[in-house]
């Protein structure tokens, strides 16, 4: 089976009925796709398949052959990050960041199909996506920054301080 994953060519060793994600994390070591529920239904793994954000512990090998595969480890370094990753990491858009490549992911995808998406667009892009940390605020936020262009990734710096948190609901977390 051979593919691209990042722009590099391999040749996967793995059986033809294992999943993408399965060859991603155990083979070539890509970890940024999360085996959440291996079902499909938390959004964890998403990669994108020529272009196409897809499920990653759903796609058997073997329907991948000659495929060009981009994990969230492809679509920036840390010192220079996508916009989408410049956007999470500005908008505080993580927390434990067990779901976090797969929004990006699919975030990415939007943004490269749409460039401009709206607030409905994005949030039908990223339905079928779990978090079980935070209310989706800052993450939605964060991709509507990005596909408004409201985002300089060359500024990026890591830090560990605390944002200001904006009170929503008083008396709320959120």
């Amino acid at each position: 089976m051979r593919v691209s994953v990042n722009g590099a060519e391999h040749e996967l060793s793995s059986p033809p009925l294992a999943s993408l994600l399965y060859a991603l994390r155990e083979e070539l070591e890509l970890t940024g796709a999360k085996a959440g529920c291996q079902q499909g239904g938390c959004g964890a793994c998403t990669v994108l398949v020529d272009g196409e954000p897809r499920r990653s512990c759903l796609l058997p090998l073997a329907v991948l052959d000659g495929a060009s595969i981009t994990t969230v480890e492809g679509l920036g370094a840390p010192d220079e990050l996508s916009p989408v990753q410049a956007a999470f990491d500005e908008h505080y858009a993580a927390q434990c960041g067990f779901c976090t490549s797969g929004f990006i992911i699919a975030a990415t995808a939007l943004i490269d199909r749409t460039p401009k998406a709206g607030r409905e667009e994005i949030l039908a892009a990223l339905s079928g996506h779990v978090c079980r940390c935070t209310g989706y605020i800052k993450i939605v936020s964060a991709v509507e920054a990005a596909a408004k262009g409201d985002v300089r990734p060359d500024r990026v710096e890591p830090s560990f301080e605390p944002e200001e948190a904006a009170v929503l609901i008083p008396g709320s977390p959120a």
